[in-house]
């Protein structure tokens, strides 16, 4: 639909939104193209802070889909960069149709002190979200049930947090429709 570089070019509020927020490089754009089917929707990098707007797309007039600038390292300008983050959190705060924030967490790394940050604010905000852990596929079953019991202990601490942690793989399309099928029981009013 558009991007978005200042919260006064936000599309009308009218149908129910989710957004994916994560650190920079966390897959946020090839989630997105792998659970439409799209490869070149979400514009891709493997450089860190490649996107640099909210992005918006319609799902066929039923709801939205925001794409978050990752938080955190990019290769920015430190003044962009934080500029983004100002952004991020003030759209975060505000918006009224926004049913969920998708919160991407790289499996291989676990919540870091920047993702904390982000789900203290939503919290504080009282704005729902669900962790997604991606990149599910470069790790070992032990290795991910690790990831995934620590997840669980960390996120029982926020009030915000949705209990259900998601697993995916988009190079992989692991845990995909269990995406869509959160996404979809989002989308009513």
């Amino acid at each position: 639909m558009l991007g978005m570089a200042s919260l006064s070019q936000l599309p009308p509020d009218t149908l129910p939104e989710v957004c994916f927020a994560g650190r920079s490089n966390v897959g946020k754009s090839s989630l997105i193209n792998a659970l439409t089917g799209h490869n070149g929707l979400a514009r891709t990098s493997d450089t860190p802070g490649r996107t640099q707007e909210i992005n918006f797309f319609s799902l066929d007039g039923i709801m939205q889909l925001a794409d978050l600038p990752g938080y955190g390292y990019a290769r920015a300008p430190k003044d962009q960069v934080a500029r983004w983050t100002r952004l991020i959190k003030s759209y975060l705060r505000g918006r009224s149709n926004l049913r969920r924030v998708m919160l991407l967490i790289d499996s291989r790394h676990g919540i870091k002190s920047t993702d904390g940050e982000i789900m203290s604010m939503l919290d504080a905000a009282a704005v729902n979200y669900q962790v997604i852990l991606t990149k599910t596929d470069k790790l070992r079953p032990t290795e991910l049930e690790a990831v995934l019991a620590k997840t669980k202990l960390d996120l029982a601490k926020h009030v915000a947090a949705h209990p259900v942690i998601l697993c995916t793989s988009s190079a992989k399309t692991t845990g995909l429709d269990d995406v869509r099928a959160e996404i979809a029981a989002l989308s009513r009013f």
